[in-house]
């Protein structure tokens, strides 16, 4: 097991510095891409433009460029805005990140939770109106796109039913710190959890029910049956062990994706400011240093989930350990 989470480990470390190289050369040694233009401004003369790439070091060889970028991002954790001058980008990072973070992981284990128990159910009444009836929801669930949910949401409980008894606990739109006020924090992401979770619900307990369904035909569920062990048991310590292969390889991939910045629509129905919106800001500006480092941020997120899927696999099915 330690030698597969190692094998995993220098798979994630290459991964990432194939991104971050390949990031780079496409904002930064494309041709017809100037960033020294970008920052001097419209108009500026040659001599600027000198100055400006003396300056930030763009006037070296682009593996100099590349190193000096990769030092600043992470050593000395000075790299500025290009548009914003004398913003940092390491402090603008790790300020949205705990937004996105708490968005994520909150709605991730209300779909976690909800998700398992209507695939659960649907499989052990298959073929009943019970079935039929969560598969509806859930494909309601699908089908409801995320900005038109929030703007829903906010209408109701913002707007309209703000001053009712069942809303009047709803705080403006915003983001508030945990270490600030816990139950604010609760209180200002439950309503954007409730939110994001609903497409995933629907996704995971159509997906679970499926691989539920066909776990049970299998010769190992059948022997255990013939064993005398209880349904309940074959359902829960059998057959949704294997399910869940698929399920958290579903999960890893929507996981790290809304991490590193997935989230964007919920965040700005909601008025978050997390890793999706930064990227968006800067993306509009075209705030290079700020784009490499959220692009960098987004896939670290992503090669983890990954690098986490594959070593629950790994307990999951011993097999793969050898893989």
């Amino acid at each position: 097991m330690l030698r597969f989470a190692a094998r995993r480990l220098v798979s994630m470390v290459f991964v990432l510095f194939s991104i971050s190289v390949l990031t780079f050369l496409i904002f930064f040694a494309t041709p017809g891409v100037d960033p020294a233009a970008r920052i001097a401004g419209r108009n500026a003369d040659q001599q600027t433009l000198r100055l400006v790439r003396k300056d930030f070091g763009l006037d070296k060889p682009l593996p100099i460029q590349y190193a000096l970028m990769m030092k600043k991002l992470f050593i000395t954790r000075d790299l500025t805005s290009f548009v914003n001058r004398g913003a940092k980008v390491v402090p603008q990072v790790t300020q949205a990140a705990p937004v996105t973070l708490s968005l994520v992981f909150g709605a991730a284990v209300i779909w976690i939770v909800m998700s398992i128990s209507m695939g659960l159910l649907a499989a052990v009444y298959r073929g009943t109106p019970i079935d039929a009836l969560v598969m509806i929801v859930g494909l309601i669930g699908i089908s409801m796109p995320v900005f038109w949910v929030g703007e829903v949401v906010n209408l109701l409980s913002q707007s309209r039913f703000h001053h009712t008894i069942f809303f009047s606990w709803v705080p403006p739109l915003g983001y508030v710190p945990f270490t600030q006020s816990p139950w604010g924090w609760f209180k200002a992401l439950l309503l954007p959890w409730l939110t994001l979770s609903i497409l995933f619900i629907g996704i995971y307990a159509r997906v679970l029910r499926s691989a539920l369904v066909e776990a049970q035909e299998e010769d190992y569920v059948r022997t255990a049956r013939a064993k005398g062990i209880t349904e309940r048991r074959v359902m829960l310590r059998h057959a949704l062990r294997t399910s869940l292969i698929a399920f958290v390889s579903l999960f890893g991939l929507d996981f790290g994706a809304l991490v590193g910045g997935g989230a964007l629509l919920t965040e700005v129905v909601f008025g978050l400011h997390g890793i999706g919106k930064l990227t968006f800001d800067s993306l509009q500006n075209l705030d290079l240093p700020v784009i490499l480092a959220t692009v960098i941020y987004a896939a670290f997120f992503v090669v983890l989930a990954n690098a986490v899927v594959d070593l629950v696999y790994a307990l999951l099915d011993p097999r793969v350990r050898h893989a």
